[in-house]
């Protein structure tokens, strides 16, 4: 099996950062994309921002510059630098990762639990 498992989020207040990571851990083969969603109360789940496995980044509109994805392939981790929070950033956070566990086995996404990101005076 794979696990991955979120770290990082809490409270802070508007203007302040935070930085989230997610581990993936169990049979792991390869890590090919790797991504933060967030959900937020009563909307869908949305992209944050992805990451491919050479290091190209892709980010919502509304992160873009503010946030940073970066990785650590021999870690298998990803990260997540938020900068400049706003109150709309408020959201339940998932880490995303697309998973070969074996050479013969196919692509799989996976994904952690979910961190609570609360930004609030």
């Amino acid at each position: 099996q794979v696990q991955l498992v979120e770290s990082g989020g809490g409270l802070v207040q508007p203007g302040g950062s935070l930085r989230l990571s997610c581990e993936a851990s169990g049979s792991i083969f390869m890590i090919n994309g790797m991504a933060w969603y967030r959900q937020a109360p009563g909307k869908q789940r949305e992209l944050v921002a992805g990451i491919t496995r050479g290091g190209s980044t892709n980010y919502a509109d509304s992160v873009n510059g503010r946030f940073t994805i970066s990785r650590d392939n021999a870690k298998n981790t990803v990260y997540l630098q938020m900068n400049s929070l706003k109150p709309e950033d408020t959201a339940i956070y998932y880490c995303y990762a697309s998973v070969r566990r074996s050479l013969t086995a196919i692509w799989s996404d996976y994904w952690g639990p979910g961190t609570q990101v609360t930004v609030s005076p």
